[in-house]
């Protein structure tokens, strides 16, 4: 089924649009939340929850892309999770590495809800220059938390060269968001 044939049924309130999500994005959501909670439980219910939300956010909402839409839900919800389980323990998984990397590019800001959306935009702009392999490392390790291992095989590079690139595009990033007045 179509992305827009799984949004007109969500419109019509039809509980089928939930089977048809499930059916065609659980694995893709399912990846994502596995990524940042490394728990296969977790990561089912945070599948769930994203369902949840979608049937509660569509409408009002009118996605351009599902998939975009349901991925950041489950990624929002999952660093939500994640968050909860450090304070409750401080463990330590790629989530919480691949953050702490971009620390330094985002540090010592106390961002107003407008700021962030702004931030956004530059980073956006950055990863569109960049070429498509680099912005296939930095999404992979930013977006998804996937471990360098996992993304050096998939780029068919080594763990260092992608250390190597992930390093060089923190800085180029930092750069540019202070050549923008973002950070001082």
């Amino acid at each position: 089924m179509e992305d827009g044939e799984i949004i007109a049924l969500y419109w019509q309130r039809s509980e089928t649009a939930l089977a048809a999500t499930q059916r065609k994005y659980s694995k893709y959501c399912y990846a994502i939340a596995h990524n940042i909670l490394q728990s296969h439980e977790d990561a089912q219910e945070c599948v769930n929850d994203t369902l949840a939300r979608a049937w509660g956010a569509i409408p009002p909402a009118r996605p351009s892309a599902l998939r975009t839409f349901l991925g950041k839900i489950t990624r929002n919800l999952a660093l939500n999770a994640l968050e909860k389980a450090q304070a409750e323990k401080r463990g330590s998984g790629q989530a919480v590495l691949a953050l702490s990397e971009l620390e330094q590019c985002l540090a010592g800001k106390d961002e107003m809800p407008g700021e962030i959306d702004e931030i956004t935009q530059m980073i956006d702009r950055f990863l569109a220059r960049l070429d498509a392999a680099q912005r296939r490392v930095f999404v992979q390790r930013y977006w998804y938390a996937r471990n360098l291992e996992d993304i050096a095989n998939d780029c068919g590079m080594t763990v260092s060269k992608a250390k190597s690139i992930l390093f060089r595009l923190r800085r180029k990033l930092k750069d540019e968001l202070m050549k923008e007045g973002v950070f001082q």
